[in-house]
């Protein structure tokens, strides 16, 4: 009698609550979220999960308390709510998801960013067959702008040994051929900057000695003479394939820092509209009282002074979010809420020792997830993000990873007890 084992049940659920982020339908995200979050809660968590969870939801408090002495629309009210909800949504539901150790978790990133990846190839050879599209932009716009996830699949597939993947040579060649052209395909700055932090913590780079510092210094070095190249070399904003990502890779030190934008230059807040954002909520939210400790609350938005045409395809002049995390939880819940969020990255990245080492490589992954998510913030809306699905792999692994911690001192207690 044929018989669905329930970890292949989780795994399903789990490819489910991945997959449907990148539909690009957030109420139809946050739905199927809340939904696998109560099917799947369980009767105790650690306290590491707590804590991150309590990080998000501080946050989420400063910016509800804040809105009680304002009056805005209920629906920006509402949304707000449910943005603020999203990463604490996905740290619970991946933790819920990882129910044991039969539940294969890497096995399970792998094949799930393979399923993604060979939709995104389709889409790519369709857009290309039928409608003939040739030019990067009309193809980022129907096959997606990035996956962080397909990233994770890429490194955990070339570390698969580290990860104890057993693939036959043949099904890890294809799986990264795969993995590899797809996350190309993107062509996103963010993805190629994810591959590099995750590689170089994967290679031990971020511990400091003299090695590391070594490394990340020759690298900053060659990255500073690239840059300079790059930056005397002229490239057009609606050029073709590489031409566009040069582009965009010679704008990207000054696209979210820049301290002036003049709104009236088409060219000058095309390339930096990041900084414009940033500009004009640091301003508005400065005007009321206690706004730069506490922010505007929920249902609060920034006024761009004028409509914009989103990625959404509408006209937009009051964001209720912004590119930058960090900006947006500052318009949220002030001082305050950055402080909590700058804590969550410094837990992500402050590791427990251990002497196993599958522990030590799972704590490499973690580490490099939380120093890209601190640099991608900047530029993105980290954990807050409509379409990200980070929070879920976070939970998700960091389960995992408490539970080998939990069996290893187990075989260490039984082995002092003999």
């Amino acid at each position: 009698m044929f018989r669905i084992k329930k970890n292949f049940i989780y795994q399903l659920l789990f490819a489910l609550c991945v997959g449907v982020t990148y539909l690009n339908n957030y109420e139809l995200t946050f739905a199927v979220w809340i939904l696998v979050t109560m099917i799947t809660i369980k009767q105790s968590y650690s306290l590491e999960i707590i804590r991150y969870v309590s990080i998000f939801l501080g946050i989420l408090g400063i910016a509800f308390v804040v809105a009680l002495f304002k009056d805005y629309f209920l629906y920006n009210y509402f949304r707000d709510i449910s943005y603020l909800l999203k990463p604490i949504i996905g740290l619970l539901l991946g933790y819920n998801l990882c129910r044991n150790e039969n539940i294969k978790p890497f096995y399970t990133i792998v094949y799930t960013g393979v399923f993604i990846a060979i939709i995104h190839l389709g889409i790519i050879l369709y857009s290309v067959a039928a409608y003939r599209i040739l030019n990067i932009h009309k193809l980022r716009e129907y096959g997606g702008y990035f996956s962080d996830f397909e990233i994770y699949s890429l490194l955990i597939t070339i570390y698969s040994r580290r990860f104890k993947l057993q693939f036959s040579k043949n099904r890890k060649i294809i799986i990264l051929l795969i993995l590899s052209v797809s996350s190309f395909l993107y062509l996103s700055r963010t993805n190629f900057l994810q591959f590099l932090i995750f590689y170089m913590a994967m290679q031990g780079f971020f511990k400091i000695n003299k090695r590391s510092i070594t490394i990340i210094g020759s690298l900053v070095v060659f990255i500073i003479l690239l840059y300079t190249v790059l930056f005397n070399m002229k490239f057009s904003r609606n050029g073709k394939g590489l031409e566009a990502l040069f582009f965009k890779i010679k704008n990207a030190p000054i696209e979210a820092f820049k301290s002036r934008v003049d709104k009236d230059d088409w060219q000058d807040l095309n390339d930096n509209y990041r900084s414009y954002e940033k500009i004009i909520t640091l301003k508005q939210v400065g005007r009321e009282p206690a706004g730069p400790a506490f922010g505007k609350g929920l249902g609060s938005t920034v006024d761009l002074g004028k409509q914009f045409w989103s990625n959404d395809g509408e006209f937009i002049r009051y964001l209720p979010t912004l590119h930058n995390g960090f900006i947006t939880v500052y318009l949220k819940a002030g001082l305050a809420g950055l402080i909590l969020y700058l804590l969550f990255h410094y837990y992500l990245c402050r590791l427990p020792k251990t002497r196993d080492d599958y522990i030590s490589q799972i704590n490499l992954l973690v580490l490099g997830t939380g120093i890209f998510l601190f640099l991608s913030s900047w530029v993105l809306l980290g954990l807050y993000y409509k379409t990200e699905n980070k929070s879920i792999i976070i939970g998700f692994i960091i389960c995992f990873r408490q539970m080998m911690i939990k069996q290893g001192q187990q075989k260490y207690d039984t082995q002092n007890l003999q």
